[in-house]
């Protein structure tokens, strides 16, 4: 089976941080490009080895809506 995953990434110091938005998995690389591969190869040792209770359900999907948005906080916009 696919999954299709959503990925967010930050850079904190030298170092890129890569987080799957629903397994919660997250890694790190020295590059975008590392942290992305990096990333794709945690979540599917993540498949691999979670108990099949544990896995995210096909249903997590389903009226799932990932959006860009900003506010206004004090002096700066996020």
């Amino acid at each position: 089976m696919n999954y299709q995953f959503f990925a967010k990434i930050w850079k904190e110091g030298k170092w890129f941080v890569a987080e799957d938005l629903l397994s919660g998995v997250t890694t790190q690389g020295e590059t975008l490009a590392k942290a992305k591969k990096n990333l794709q190869e945690a979540v599917e040792l993540y498949f691999e080895d979670a108990p099949k209770k544990e896995k995210i359900p096909k249903s997590a999907w389903l009226n799932t809506i990932f959006m860009p948005m900003q506010i206004q906080y004090g002096e700066a916009t996020i």
